[in-house]
């Protein structure tokens, strides 16, 4: 499916899988790009004196690597396992599963338009990845947010198949964030005004914000929210209508974000 051009750039992640393997290095042949072949020299193996290169990489495997060079003139693609750590290596094969994914999502939304997956990949597929990051992005905005997608695309005729399909099949994504309030008051009536300023913090939200016991005069906020903003914003309110209830009830109280 061409989503993305011929050739990739250098210092690009991707992913491969091995095809064959050499003294002197290994081949291998790139996934997201038709399956064009690319050469890892035995020095971009791992770092340190490789002895045996079968020691580190075999044929048949799933690899990730950085791109070093591309010479567009004799299609000639350089990798290098050694150049990328393991965060960068679990981000890129989840990012690459969730494409995957997107282009089996991609076949559902082109069955009503009576088009294949290709020619619906190469009609609107670039758009959405111009507006989303990528495909799989694309479905998570019009799961989570499908006013917006709407919105954003709603002169386009794909767009309604497009949000039923991520509707059924997307669990839209959570962002977590965390505080901590103290909150006290010791006059007779102490226990009620804590309790209303911190049922204050909830009322916010009641579908997003909870507020949890950890131990007088100590509670933990917590705010799950589709997006890192909008649960910010959700903490700064909730955070503000707690304490403004107990500094009018004549109480103290202190927030700390986690």
């Amino acid at each position: 499916m061409p989503l993305r051009p011929e050739l990739p750039e250098e210092g690009e992640l991707v992913v491969g899988t091995v095809t064959s393997i050499r003294n002197f290095g290994a081949f291998v042949t790139l996934d997201e790009y038709a399956k064009r072949e690319a050469f890892i020299h035995l020095s971009e193996v791992a770092t340190g004196w490789v002895k045996y290169i079968r020691d580190h990489i075999r044929e048949g495997q799933k690899i990730v690597a950085r791109v070093l060079r591309v010479d567009p003139a004799k299609s000639q693609i350089d990798l290098s396992l050694k150049r990328i750590n393991d965060h960068q290596r679990r981000e890129k094969v989840q990012a690459w599963k969730n494409e995957q994914r997107a282009m089996r999502l991609l076949e559902q939304v082109a069955q009503p338009l009576k088009v294949t997956a290709v020619e619906a990949a190469d009609q609107f597929g670039p758009v959405l990845i111009e507006k989303y990051g990528s495909l799989f992005q694309a479905f998570e905005v019009a799961s989570a947010d499908p006013k917006r997608f709407q919105k954003e695309n709603e002169k386009a005729p794909w767009s309604t198949a497009f949000l039923k399909v991520a509707r059924d099949n997307i669990v839209p994504p959570h962002v977590t964030i965390l505080g901590t309030f103290e909150v006290t008051d010791p006059t007779p009536e102490g226990l009620e005004h804590v309790r209303a300023a911190l049922l204050a913090a909830e009322k916010v939200d009641p579908e997003s914000v909870e507020v949890q016991y950890v131990g007088a005069p100590r509670y933990r906020i917590r705010v799950q929210a589709t997006q890192y903003k909008i649960a910010e914003e959700t903490l700064k309110k909730a955070t503000e209508a707690t304490l403004k209830s107990i500094k009018n009830a004549g109480g103290e109280g202190t927030f700390v974000r986690a």
